[in-house]
């Protein structure tokens, strides 16, 4: 089981709350908000420069999903690899290294051992994660 850690993937934009779109109301108010925004939008635009058009229709969806869905809250993890996991890691490297020194049975057998505790080890700690 080869375990590395990797490092966490950060999204900095912003997420809104699309579960409140299963809401019969909420659903009722974004479309009302979305089409009178869009509404208010032919009115104005005359624009020429599809750039400028696109940030308006972003920004318009933008506004109004913030305002009738709210943003979504992110929550917290914890790591389950922790110390103990890297010394559990440590361990079986060090089994591995003796045993490609000196392939003795008592090697092999250490090696296996050890194998087995840390693999019992990480599917505990990753039940009690999940």
């Amino acid at each position: 089981m080869a375990v590395t850690k990797q490092a966490a993937q950060r999204f900095d934009g912003e997420r809104f709350n699309l579960r409140k779109l299963n809401e019969l109301e909420v659903r009722k108010k974004y479309q009302i908000e979305i089409t009178n925004r869009f509404a208010a939008l032919e009115n104005l635009s005359d624009d020429k420069d599809i750039n400028r058009a696109w940030e308006n229709i972003k920004e318009n969806i933008k506004t109004s999903a913030k305002e009738s869905l709210g943003l979504q809250e992110l929550k917290q993890h914890k790591p389950w690899l922790h110390e103990e996991c890297l010394g559990f890691l440590d361990q079986r490297k060090q089994a591995k290294m003796l045993w490609i020194h000196d392939p003795s049975q008592s090697n092999v057998d250490n090696l296996n051992h050890v194998r087995c505790d840390v693999s019992r080890h990480f599917r505990n700690k990753k039940k009690a994660y999940l």
